[in-house]
């Protein structure tokens, strides 16, 4: 950190992020970052900081992403990717444990719970920063925690990265999660970085948000001045530029939800016509759900081998738009498209609340660029609040809400 009386962060050039993905390395933790692959911004292991997407930035709208070349060499100058962090926090598919059969018939069941990967996240949003703790409320906070859950998110250190270019799709101002770190919030992450480029060169403003994140700083090369003097004024200023950038994303939202409580307004609108509106484009095909990063449900699947004495149980995910995953005795209970919809959209914005005290949605924008027919969470909400709660004709009275 600076010296007293000076901004509290250092600044690092690209040399400090690439030693930071080294000592990291070193210390046996598997970096997970952004790279550009296969015509998207897609997460992977990184080995050099080098790897990062570097001059690459995206176009976003409603069913549609594209990779786009920055004159600018920027390495975080883009938005949420496909996929998020639940990738390797809560993966696609897990086996639970295996059972073997002898040749004397005994029985014989092996659990899986190996040790997990020690985990680093350089780049995570502060939208999925958020997403993660909602994660953690649902899938460690409750009764029945998920011990592998627990043990992957328990060791993993997260580098989080302040939004300052937002895509058109996105919409965390409107949902209270980005593009900038919550003040005087439990910080949630061990290093946070702001990335500046501007006529004093291409630079990081970093943060410490844990004390392991402060150790590892400490050992990063600073881009500063000759003397003290002189690197408080360049701290001082990149601290100031840092700022000034999130909050002009701030002003270059994509979207926004209704400036109404999502809760209530889902609530009230269980039986608007609009629902018959989205079920007649929505394919049902789940992928808001597999690109959402709070979304959770699995389903468990056992598997044998040809001989019957082999046998397996995995956990894999699940999506409440499946026509089964609401199949009981007699059926299915959610039949229609319509029903399956209004379940996701009144489960994320208002009855999350109920279970786990928040919305379900960090304003992310994937699950509107990751729609094969483009829906927009925005637009349905906005819809439903304007023909639940019309506009009236004459001045307003009374709260909406």
């Amino acid at each position: 950190m600076t010296d007293s009386g000076g901004p509290a962060g250092v600044v690092i050039g690209k040399e400090g992020l690439e030693a930071l993905v080294g000592l990291l390395v070193e210390r046996g933790r598997m970096v997970i970052g952004p790279t550009a692959r296969d015509g998207a911004i897609v997460l992977a292991e990184l080995t050099s900081a080098e790897q990062l997407p570097y001059g690459w930035g995206v176009e976003l709208e409603a069913g549609y992403y594209r990779l786009r070349p920055r004159e600018d060499g920027m390495a975080f100058a883009h938005s949420a990717g496909p996929q998020s962090w639940k990738t390797y926090l809560h993966p696609q598919r897990v086996r639970q444990w295996s059972a073997e059969r002898g040749p004397g018939g005994e029985l014989t069941v092996n659990e899986d719970r190996g040790p997990a990967p020690s985990y680093a996240f350089l780049g995570v949003r502060p939208c999925d920063l958020r997403a993660i703790a909602i994660q953690d409320r649902v899938l460690t906070g409750g009764k029945y925690a998920d011990p592998a859950y627990r043990d992957r998110r328990d060791g993993a250190f997260l580098v989080v990265v302040e939004c300052t270019e937002p895509g058109a799709t996105c919409f965390c101002v409107s949902m209270g999660t980005g593009p900038g770190l919550a003040e005087g919030a439990d910080a949630g992450y061990d290093l946070a970085l702001t990335e500046v480029l501007d006529g004093a060169g291409h630079r990081f403003w970093a943060r410490a948000g844990s004390a392991e994140g402060a150790e590892v700083l400490s050992l990063l090369p600073r881009q500063a001045g000759d003397d003290t003097d002189t690197a408080e004024a360049t701290a001082e200023a990149t601290a100031t530029a840092a700022q000034e950038s999130v909050a002009a994303a701030a002003g270059r939202m994509g979207r926004s939800m209704p400036p109404v409580s999502l809760q209530q307004l889902m609530a009230g609108s269980l039986d608007a016509q609009r629902w018959d509106d989205v079920a007649a484009r929505c394919l049902t095909c789940g992928n808001c759900t597999m690109a959402c990063p709070t979304c959770f449900c699995t389903t468990t699947e056992d598997v044998t081998d040809l001989t019957g004495d082999h046998a397996e149980r995995w956990s894999t995910w699940d999506s409440c738009f499946d026509l089964d995953f609401s199949l009981l005795h007699g059926g299915p209970v959610r039949e229609s498209g319509r029903s399956r919809y209004r379940q996701w959209l009144t489960h994320k914005l208002g009855t999350w609340y109920d279970q786990f005290g928040s919305s379900g949605c960090v304003g992310c924008g994937r699950c509107i660029v990751w729609c094969p027919v483009g829906i927009d969470i925005t637009e349905e909400a906005a819809a439903l609040h304007a023909e639940t709660w019309p506009a009236p004709e004459g001045p307003e009275s009374g709260a909406r809400p």
